[in-house]
């Protein structure tokens, strides 16, 4: 799919980082009617260029699963074995009808306003210059701003969770290295022994991710996403086979789980149904794009039975001893190793494209502060600190489960569950809307905010509590 952005005089497509529409698209577009009855139209950026129905199923699956899915096993016992599958069931409805929100309000936006096009923050201060309220109105901006923060603090934490997740695999890898055998048989995980501490594999990833992130274009990281796709569909078909042929704890699991690890849970489920901020961008840039409801429908369908297939069975093999990726609880054998290596390489490759949208947010902002022969190293000085930045973060936070249940707690349920709802309800406010609407749009979101507020609590206590540990037994 193409990596350029379509560009108008008040437009800045940050929603997604390589699904966005054609530069060319704009000017194959028909015309909008600003009639009344026309409101619930929706321009088609180009008939003939446009993605399929196939394609645009297979980026939207892609945009969804990620290093989330592996955590999802350790959620699941968060929660418990009863309560866990059905709040995962219950948070992929819940996340579904919130992007179908935000594409209905952009669809009347970009009919009402003449657009062709609006990302996800634009939609937010649209709706809010629209608003008949004159509060709402004066705060445009600022709604588009703070989706935009929230935007760059998830692709970051993504970033950061990156660091963690390739640490912990390589580490295990270099680690069981002298114990590895062909014999994957045993139903055992890997034995840590003490060699170099996680940490410092993460800064020795540094420097070559940081070159990672100097190439600008992700159309020259194609060839390398293509393999690092195949590299981590792979991984998965292994891991699955493992898990079905080694399901042992069947009467000893948690059923439900008490508040503080259903919190754990759900920033990690959250975190998981990470494709909102792709959504836009690929309805938009669809052949048929009428199509597109059916087509979330089904991928939302399929990930969210992945997400539960695979947190029952990671948790049913593993019990108790679950760790913050499933991949961590794999036998020593050189197949399962080879899987951590390939889904750590699918890891490093996708670090640079879900940099790309913090880059494309905030490099302009200071290169146009900068004369001409000094904006490519102003360019690349702020890619290298935002990488180091996230190498630093990780650091700090060096547990994966921790990292992910902060992440989604934090940023994904704000832009997952907290803002669609009450997009809707300003939006579609000045042409009337059901009470029965307005109440379950605020019941959303007040849920999200819930899980925002207790999840993130609970996740820096135990950042808290590891600090201390760790503290601890340094000074003894």
């Amino acid at each position: 799919m193409s990596t350029k952005r379509l560009k108008n005089e008040d437009y800045n497509d940050y929603s997604s980082m390589e699904n966005s529409p054609d530069n060319d698209s704009l000017h194959s577009s028909p015309d909008i009617s600003g009639s009344q009855h026309n409101l619930g139209n929706y321009q088609r950026l180009n008939e003939k260029t446009g993605t399929t129905c196939t394609e645009t199923l297979i980026h939207l699956l892609k945009g969804n699963i990620g290093t989330g899915l592996l955590g999802l096993p350790l959620a699941v016992k968060n929660a418990g074995i009863v309560l866990g599958p059905i709040s995962m069931i219950v948070m992929g409805v819940v996340a579904v009808h919130c992007m179908q929100m935000l594409v209905k309000s952009s669809h009347h936006l970009c009919a009402k306003l003449h657009k062709p096009f609006l990302d996800y923050g634009n939609v937010v201060m649209c709706s809010l210059e629209e608003s008949p309220n004159l509060w709402l109105r004066k705060y445009s901006n600022f709604g588009r701003w703070f989706v935009e923060f929230f935007l760059i603090l998830t692709q970051l934490g993504f970033c950061c969770v990156y660091f963690v997740f390739l640490a912990d695999n390589i580490k295990q890898v270099v680690d069981a290295a002298n114990i590895t055998s062909n014999d994957c048989s045993l139903n055992i995980s890997t034995i840590e022994y003490g060699s170099m501490d996680n940490r410092l594999y993460m800064l020795s990833f540094l420097p070559f991710i940081i070159l990672l992130v100097f190439i600008q274009n992700l159309k020259y990281l194609a060839p390398l996403s293509m393999l690092a796709n195949l590299a981590m569909l792979v991984s998965l078909i292994l891991i699955y086979i493992h898990l079905f042929a080694n399901i042992s704890h069947t009467t000893d699991l948690t059923k439900v789980g008490d508040w503080k690890s259903f919190a754990m849970f759900f920033g990690t489920a959250i975190f998981a149904f990470e494709g909102i901020g792709v959504v836009l961008p690929l309805e938009n840039q669809m052949q048929r794009p009428h199509k597109f409801p059916a087509i979330l429908y089904s991928a939302m369908s399929f990930v969210t039975l992945l997400y539960v297939s695979i947190g029952i069975l990671g948790y049913t093999c593993f019990g108790d001893e679950i760790k913050g990726s499933v991949t961590l609880n794999l036998p020593p054998c050189w197949l399962y190793q080879s899987v951590k290596i390939l889904y750590s390489f699918g890891i490093f490759i996708t670090y640079a494209v879900q940099f790309f949208v913090a880059a494309e947010i905030l490099v302009p902002l200071a290169a146009v502060r900068v004369s001409e022969r000094w904006k490519l190293w102003v360019n690349l000085a702020i890619r290298t600190a935002l990488v180091i930045l996230t190498c630093l973060l990780a650091i700090l936070i060096p547990r994966l489960e921790i990292v992910i249940s902060l992440v989604g707690s934090v940023s994904s349920s704000t832009l997952a569950l907290i803002i669609p709802p009450l997009l809707e309800i300003i939006t579609f406010q000045s042409g009337g809307i059901h009470w029965w609407i307005i109440t379950k749009n605020i019941l959303i979101s007040v849920v999200g905010l819930l899980g925002f507020l207790m999840g993130t609590y609970v996740s820096i206590e135990q950042l808290l509590f590891q600090t201390e540990a760790m503290t601890n037994v340094t000074h003894s």
